[in-house]
């Protein structure tokens, strides 16, 4: 009963943020820029008010505080989720105020996400247990020993980037990892890792649907760096503390998806000077097959279902 009340005190906080929030935005004018090298329909998202991705950091983290404050996991996952997000609004901050289309440098991010993971990984091991047995999509247990920090520091990293790289169409990130937030309610529930988790879990999860109300096409926020990596560190966070690490290139398959497709066509135009998609990551690659975005998101989405179906299976 509780779990579920945090998911509609996440939706309820989202959609009251979202409705005081997103006019404050636009009068502030924190629109999105748009690069010059996106897809043409794109121009018509300029200027559409950007860091959105507030909206459900602070509803999700103020949900699982009134549910579950005396749960460590609430407060490690306050220590990567809320770094991630202040990584993502330092990017969204240069890309809006200073006009710089790129942001932060790569290299800058690649380091305050390595420095958040290590620290996670820390907090997780020393209360949440997290470097106990971890479940493996083949069935039984294995104990990562040595190499839990590596592993949990390269699932943070992948997981916050390919959610960032998805994050190009309304709606399209914010929903699919809505759809993988459900395997984690349900490892809580019914796996029996931690209940905390199944109340984390659905309060960001009710914060994620309330933001979708104003993110589907054509969206009034754009969730911005500050949300994506966010949301893509919530993901790692959850698979570290239910020691489902090894589940999540599965349940993120759609993420992984995404991410594969850049390095694809990166390597395929540095080594023999060829493009294999019309423009990547995957989902400009359709846009520019002519696919709307509204067809996109629910294929993409229906996708993520089919990667949760295979992660619970």
């Amino acid at each position: 009963m509780n779990a579920a009340f945090g998911g509609l005190v996440g939706l309820a906080l989202a959609l009251a943020l979202g409705w005081l929030g997103i006019p404050i935005l636009r009068r502030l004018r924190i629109g999105q820029p748009i690069r010059e090298v996106g897809p043409e329909s794109h121009r018509a998202k300029a200027g559409t008010p950007t860091m959105g991705g507030l909206i459900f950091v602070v509803a999700g983290f103020a949900a699982a505080v009134l549910l579950d404050a005396r749960d460590p996991l609430v407060w490690g996952l306050l220590l990567l989720v809320g770094g991630h997000a202040v990584i993502g609004f330092l990017d969204d901050y240069r890309k809006v105020v200073r006009h710089q289309s790129l942001g932060l440098r790569a290299r800058e991010k690649l380091v305050y996400q390595i420095l958040l993971g290590v620290l996670f990984a820390w907090f997780a091991a020393r209360f949440l247990n997290a470097d106990a047995g971890w479940i493996t999509p083949w069935g039984g247990v294995v104990h990562p020993g040595l190499a839990y920090y590596p592993i949990v520091v390269l699932a943070v990293l992948g997981s916050a980037n390919a959610v960032n790289l998805t994050d190009g169409v309304d709606g399209l990130a914010g929903g699919a990892a809505a759809i993988a937030l459900v395997f984690f309610v349900l490892a809580g529930f019914a796996v029996g890792v931690d209940f905390g988790i199944a109340i984390t879990a659905l309060a960001f999860l009710g914060a994620v649907l309330g933001f979708l109300r104003y993110n589907l096409h054509p969206a009034r926020v754009i969730m911005g760096d500050t949300g994506s990596m966010a949301l893509g560190a919530l993901l790692a966070g959850l698979a570290v503390a239910s020691r489902t690490v090894f589940v999540l290139p599965i349940l993120g398959g759609l993420f992984v998806l995404e991410a594969l497709s850049v390095i694809v066509q990166v390597t395929s135009f540095k080594i023999w000077r060829r493009r294999v998609l019309k423009m990547s990551p995957l989902h400009h690659h359709f846009e520019l097959l002519g696919w709307s975005e509204d067809r996109i998101v629910l294929t993409f989405w229906a996708t993520a279902l089919v990667f949760l179906a295979w992660a619970v299976l």
